[in-house]
Order: structure tokens, then C-alpha cells, then sequence
């Protein structure tokens, strides 16, 4: 699973697709320095301002197990309390004697992730342990252009800023990852959260780049004074070049002896010479001597005895413009004063093992095909079911507008059946090809006046049959009717008379069904209808409204 996620992160950089986070800054950092049982502090603000410089005597035990993280982080915690210093982001470093250091030339890549994976591979070769139980970290020293070498000469041409680089030279710093965990447990007994875990010698030159003590073009060595040990460190171009230590007090010596001065200068003649074998191209210029032992003045002596290069005691409180109060605490204090520093860079520590440098993600085409392969499915699918869910969208849209049409069909329906009926007769009528309106008006000429007669209702039957309904004042009337029907060419089935008055006096009612012969021929021409009534009101609207007949 975590070899998944690194490869899925690495292909989401490598595209553009997330950057790397951007380390927060905290508002205030604390460096801690432990000196044997001294235990060094300073507090710096945002951008490198240096606000407190404390030290003090560790509250621990005499029979105490040093090598016990959580032993010495409860003592660290009381020893922070009874200083009245207040943690949340602390930065801490490993010691010279912990750490193996490499100085590399590598072709320039660009990407400090490639870059990365060509400094662990160069520096797993020497390494005296597994290369799993290393955590590596590295910082460019220099870019450089060409290098022309020849038996007679040997010549590096240094690129400029922003200028392009074949070969970049860097320092390379190697720590156990037991040695990060015992910091990192140290830290959580101690109740703090550790930020960065730096080197003490890359954070004594950050202190001597602030202190701008660099001689112009040559280098500066600068020796740490502890009562145990001695540290040199040699800074050009403000980077950390070359680093040695060395154990003191042999044989039972105290500090104020003349044999631990001589065996203090001693190592530090022995790390110049070192330093001169080694062919850098830039010679030592300047020897500044750090420390609060007391004997740092006795050892500028001893090496201004032994060495040609001119010494000085280095006042870091002095060169940084602290106040006067801290200028003794910070003449033993120069490695957690370039640690604070170093984190309020806008790149923070150049060596930082607990936030070290990743190389590139191994590629797996294997795995970049099946990822590939998944991702286009995935695509696909997805399209899939966009595509159908469109559909479906305009299905049910097209469902819904034809449903709202059947139920507005559905209220109408009683409408579309009446319409049906009368265009059935309609049809009927066109098949039979008669003109029934035609009949009709014949029938009106022919009938005897409405004084006798008026017809109740007409139907037209499919046998080529009309029906009347007619009402009559008296039989001999109907009588007549029969006649004058068969005299105007139609056939008449027997008439059944029944009486039936009305309110206007007709007493006798009889359905007749007349027959259209298929000769027959009706002339609208030579017939005349019978004469209106003098009283009739059957066009006059009102009067119909009224009920008047």
C-alpha cells in the first residue's frame, strides 16, 4: 500500500498535478544543544531573529542512563521548566561523530528528486551499514560548467548564477535511521515537536555566515571548544566544506591544564593538514576559536605557535548585534544559533534528517500500463453511464410530455366519441351516395302545412331509409300523408296511427318509415314549399328561449 501511494504521488508531481507542500514556518523555534549534561538553548523569531540565548545544567541523575531517550527527555522537560522556556517547534542536531559525510560530483539534473536518487546511490556504496537502515540528506555546494584536467594542469570552471551546469558538487551526510528515532522519542518524552534535525558542524557555519567572517576567496576554520572534545569545521561560500572532531582530556587532565590546550591545538593542526591533502581548491584564510570553557584565549596562543594562519576568539554576540545580556550565554552556543537560523531560511535546514530529500519514484512500467489500463476503464465506465443516464433523462422526458398528452386526450374523450359518431354518419351517408339534406328539403315541399302536421324528429337509417316522427291533428291527415309520399315517389310501409296529443291541439302521433327508391330523382326546382304561418315564431331567438314552438 505505501509503495502504491509513493508511486501514485510521484506520477501526480512528475505531471504537474501536485506540487510539492510548502514547509510552514512556525512563528517562534527552539534550538536545543546538549553539551555533556549542558543543555544550550536558543529562541528565534519568524525570518532568523534571535530572542533568547539560555543555558543551563541538565536535571538528571548521576546514575542515569544517557542512552535512554526517555530518561533524558523527562530531564529535558525539567530542565526546559526550570528555565522558564516555553516549546512547541524545536530544531535539534547530530554531532559530528554520528554522521558520515561525502563530498560527490554528479552530472546536473535539475530535479532535486533525480538529483537525490544519484546522491544514494553513489553514497550506499561506502556506507558501513545497510542501506535500509540509512536516512540520507544532501546540499549543493557549487554548480560547475567543465573541469579540463591534464597531466600538466587541472582547471574548474565554476558556473555563475542562473547560468546552465554540467556538474554540481554536494555534501552528502549520512545518519543510522535509529539515531532519528532516538531523536524522535526524545522529543515525544520531552513533550515537544521536533522540526528539523540538523548537523551541529553545517549549523556552526550557518553561524559564521551570519557572522560575515568569511575571508573573500579563502576559507574559514572554525574550532569549537568543548570541555570533551574538540570540533573543526572548515566554511567557504558559506557552506560546510570539510568537518573532523576530536576526544580531549587524555590521562586525566582537567580543562585549565596545558596538556589539554596542547592536545586541543593539536587536533586542530592535524584537521588542517587533513584539510590540505585533501586538494580543495580553496586555502584556509582565517582560524576562529568558539567556546565558553575559558581556555579559548590559550588556545589561540597554542595554535598561533604552531600554524602561520592568523586566530582569533570568535564573539558571536558581538557580530550577530545581540544584546549585551546574551553575549556570554552565546559565546558556547554557535551550533543552535546556526540551527535557528537555518530554519527561518526560506529553504530552512540544508541538511535536515528528519525531513530528508526523496529520491524519484522507481518507474514500474508494469505497473504505470495496469494503472493506465484502470484508469482508461474507469473512463470508460463513467462515460458509459453518463451516457446512458442521458438518455434515460430525454426517455422520461419524452414519457412524461406523452402522458400529460393522454390525460388531457383522456378528459376529452366523450368530445373525440361524439365527433366519431357524426362522422360515422357523415361516411354512411357519402357510401350511400345520397344527399339526405336534399330529401330533407323535398320532404319539407311535399309534406301538407305545418297547420296539420309538423314532423317531430328525422333519422336516417342504413337501408337507404328516412324516419319520421310526425304529429297530426287528425287521421285523415296521416292519411293523406301517406299518399302524397308514394305520389312524390317514395315507398311507404303501412302507417300505425296512435293518439297522442300535444299542447298545441296535434291529437294524433305515428312514426313513418319512407323508402328511397334507387330511381328516384329529386328536382328541388318544381316543388314549393307551403307557406309560413303568419304566427310563426321558430326564427326568432327569444322566442325559442321562452319555449314558444
Amino acid at each position: 500500500m505505501a509503495d502504491r501511494t509513493q508511486l501514485i504521488e510521484g506520477l501526480l508531481k512528475r505531471f504537474g498535478l501536485r506540487r510539492e507542500p510548502r514547509t510552514r514556518m512556525p512563528s517562534q523555534v527552539t534550538a536545543l544543544d546538549l553539551e555533556g549534561l549542558t543543555l544550550r538553548v536558543v529562541q528565534a523569531r519568524a525570518r532568523g531573529a534571535i530572542g533568547q540565548v539560555v543555558s543551563g545544567v541538565l536535571d538528571l541523575a548521576p546514575e542515569a542512563d544517557r542512552n535512554d531517550p526517555a530518561i533524558m527527555g523527562a530531564a529535558l522537560r525539567r530542565t526546559l521548566n526550570r528555565l522558564g522556556i516555553r516549546t512547541t517547534s524545536v530544531v535539534m542536531g547530530v554531532p559530528r561523530a554520528r554522521v558520515v559525510l561525502r563530498t560527490l560530483t554528479v552530472p546536473e539534473i535539475g530535479r532535486v528528486d533525480e538529483l537525490a536518487s544519484l546522491v544514494h546511490f553513489q553514497v550506499a556504496k561506502d556506507l558501513p551499514f545497510r542501506r535500509e537502515d540509512a536516512v540520507i540528506d544532501f546540499r549543493v555546494l557549487r554548480r560547475i560548467v567543465a573541469t579540463t584536467e591534464t597531466p600538466m594542469e587541472k582547471e574548474t570552471i565554476l558556473a555563475p548564477e542562473g547560468a546552465g551546469a554540467t556538474k554540481v558538487e554536494v555534501l552528502a551526510a549520512v545518519v543510522r535511521q535509529d539515531e532519528v528515532d532516538s531523536y524522535q522519542r526524545l522529543a515525544e518524552a520531552a513533550g515537544f515537536r521536533l522540526v528539523g534535525l540538523g548537523l551541529l558542524p553545517d549549523a556552526n557555519a550557518r553561524c559564521i555566515q551570519a557572522c560575515r567572517l568569511e575571508a573573500s576567496q579563502d576559507a574559514t576554520a572554525l574550532v569549537t571548544i568543548r570541555p570533551e572534545e574538540v570540533g573543526i569545521d572548515i566554511v567557504a561560500d558559506g557552506a560546510l566544506r570539510f568537518s573532523r572532531g576530536g576526544a580531549l582530556r587524555p590521562s586525566g587532565d582537567t580543562v585549565s591544564s596545558d596538556s589539554w590546550v596542547g592536545s586541543a591545538a593539536i587536533e586542530v593542526v592535524r584537521t588542517l593538514h587533513s584539510y590540505g591533502g585533501m586538494g580543495i581548491e580553496a586555502p584556509i584564510g582565517r582560524i576562529l576559536v568558539a567556546g565558553c570553557t575559558g581556555q579559548e584565549a590559550a588556545v589561540v596562543e597554542a595554535l598561533a605557535s604552531r600554524t602561520p594562519t592568523p586566530c582569533t576568539v570568535l564573539d558571536p554576540g558581538t557580530a550577530l548585534e545581540l544584546p549585551a545580556d546574551l553575549h556570554k550565554e552565546s559565546a558556547g552556543a554557535v551550533a543552535p544559533i546556526g540551527l535557528a537560523l537555518g530554519v527561518g531560511d526560506a529553504d530552512g535546514l540544508p541538511l535536515d534528517f528528519v525531513n530528508p530529500k526523496r529520491p524519484a519514484v522507481p518507474r514500474d512500467y508494469r505497473r504505470l500500463a495496469l494503472l493506465g489500463g484502470t484508469a482508461a476503464v474507469v473512463v470508460l465506465l463513467v462515460g458509459v453511464l453518463g451516457t446512458r443516464s442521458w438518455l434515460l433523462n430525454r426517455r422520461n422526458a419524452v414519457l412524461r410530455a406523452v402522458n400529460a398528452e393522454l390525460a388531457d386526450a383522456e378528459k376529452k374523450r366523450p368530445v373525440y366519441q361524439k365527433l366519431t359518431r357524426q362522422t360515422a354518419v357523415v361516411e354512411d351517408w357519402v357510401r350511400g351516395e345520397r344527399d339526405w339534406l336534399d330529401h330533407y328539403a323535398y320532404l319539407t315541399s311535399v309534406l301538407p302545412p305545418s297547420e296539420e302536421i309538423y314532423l317531430g324528429s328525422i333519422a336516417v337509417t342504413g337501408q337507404n331509409a328516412i324516419r319520421l316522427a310526425v304529429q297530426a291533428r287528425s287521421g285523415e291527415t296521416l292519411a293523406r300523408l301517406e299518399k302524397q309520399l308514394v305520389a312524390a315517389g317514395y315507398e311507404v310501409k303501412p302507417i300505425a296511427i296512435t293518439p297522442g296529443a300535444d299542447r298545441f291541439g296535434y291529437e294524433f302521433r305515428s312514426n313513418v318509415e319512407v323508402l328511397v327508391p334507387a330511381k328516384l330523382k329529386i328536382d328541388l326546382h318544381k316543388v314549393k314549399p307551403s307557406a309560413r304561418p303568419i304566427d310563426d315564431v321558430s326564427l326568432d331567438t327569444a322566442a325559442r328561449k321562452k319555449g314558444v314552438q
